[in-house]
């Protein structure tokens, strides 16, 4: 099938346009979620007044949600038991980037990446009826949202190392601790939160998942602070002696961890969809901006600096999304792809940092002046760098797959 150019920002003609790898449901989705971008949430945007540097409130995004899921959106990673698409890697793949690389400031909430189903999706087969009707299905119709809470200020790429402590007393589970950079957790109702379970001062790690209502007595949102992007979707979890029923335990004691990097493997692959998407806009931004931009009496895209710059750009992209592409391929195939998906989170953000970077300075002075969508795009994908796992935590996933081949030697 022939790709109608679901990236309208891209003439027909550019270089970019690629026939389309997905399913014919794929196609539609895609189709369907333009309008919903580029006419409802446009719309809501300039009414509102929200950009990347102005985020929407909670009862915003709530509308936002509710909208979604209406037309059929906000469910479509789910379960096909739950109402959801049952799509392929690839398709998700493919339908994330064409959101970012819609250029909305909504993009991250129209499949509620942040605070909805794709938050719970994994945890379906684990959860009890009770957990089901109380925390997933809320969250699956749009009537609440979750984060998914595991960092700490000592836990971050060592996942195992959590502070915060869940201490069972009778029919219920205390816990105490602080959980930091929560992404989704200002405007969140429930989290998925991992806690020890293992004895006081024992030196074991036992981490077990639980299902918070962060509204219960002893839970503090903090989320006074901003990222370098300029946004405030993350904040801090304080917990202080909150009791949770044992009945919201997700799965056996000590199984949390495993079940957080359950989809580890896919989690970060679907970051890199993200990143292209944006890293599409900067580059599309640039080209614009060199044909109408006139410098000694020509437009400066008839310069060969520049030419060479955006010919890198176009490059870097391709390379980058090709590897995404196939990594999708090798995990529907069923292929053990944690190496690739190492490799392409880590050559996504890299590369897509290395086009806006090449962006800002195609803009010139224009590009560093805040409000300049290049100059937003550049602390954004300055960001994926670390989020998900660092580009060094990445290197390492590789190599250990490299170095693990049945009769290595090491040393």
């Amino acid at each position: 099938m022939t790709n109608p150019n679901p990236y309208p920002d891209l003439p027909q003609n550019h270089l970019l346009k690629q026939a389309f790898e997905g399913s014919a449901r794929a196609h539609a989705l895609i189709e369907a979620l333009q309008d919903f971008l580029h006419g409802e949430l446009a719309e809501l945007a300039q009414m509102h007044g929200i950009d990347h540097e102005h985020s929407p409130d909670k009862s915003l995004l709530r509308k936002v949600w509710q909208r979604s899921h209406a037309l059929g959106f906000y469910g479509m990673t789910l379960p096909q038991s739950m109402g959801g698409e049952a799509l392929s890697v690839l398709d998700q793949v493919l339908i994330k980037e064409a959101i970012y690389a819609s250029g909305s400031p909504f993009a991250p909430h129209v499949l509620g990446e942040l605070s909805g189903p794709p938050r719970i999706g994994a945890l379906v087969r684990k959860a009890t009826p009770l957990q089901m009707e109380q925390f997933i299905l809320p969250v699956a119709r749009a009537e609440k949202s979750i984060c998914f809470a595991l960092t700490e200020t000592e836990a971050g790429s060592d996942a195992g190392a959590l502070q915060t402590q869940a201490r069972l007393e009778g029919d219920s589970y205390v816990l105490s601790g602080a959980k930091r950079f929560i992404s989704g957790s200002p405007f969140a109702d429930f989290a998925v939160l991992m806690a020890s379970t293992a004895p006081a001062d024992s030196g074991q790690r036992e981490i077990s998942a639980f299902f918070v209502d962060l509204h219960a007595p002893g839970v503090e949102i903090r989320c006074g602070y901003k990222t370098m992007a300029g946004q405030s979707h993350t904040g801090d979890i304080l917990l202080d002696q909150v009791r949770v029923p044992a009945a919201q335990r997700i799965g056996e004691p000590g199984r949390g961890l495993a079940l957080a990097l359950g989809r580890i493997t896919v989690n970060r692959l679907l970051h890199c969809p993200a990143m292209l998407g944006l890293a599409q806009v900067a580059l599309c931004d640039a080209r614009d901006y060199a044909l109408q931009r006139r410098q000694f009496g020509r437009s400066i895209a008839d310069f060969q600096a520049l030419q060479h710059m955006l010919a890198d750009m176009a490059t870097q992209w391709m390379a980058a999304r090709a590897l995404m592409l196939q990594t999708a391929r090798a995990l529907d195939a069923g292929i053990d792809a944690r190496a690739q998906a190492s490799m392409s989170k880590l050559f996504c953000s890299e590369a897509a940092f290395g086009i806006a970077d090449k962006a800002v300075q195609i803009h010139g002075g224009e590009g560093i002046v805040q409000g300049r969508r290049v100059e937003f795009l550049f602390r954004m994908l300055r960001m994926y760098r670390v989020l998900t796992g660092t580009s060094e935590i990445q290197r390492n996933t590789i190599a250990k797959e490299l170095l693990s081949v049945p009769g290595a030697q090491h040393a």
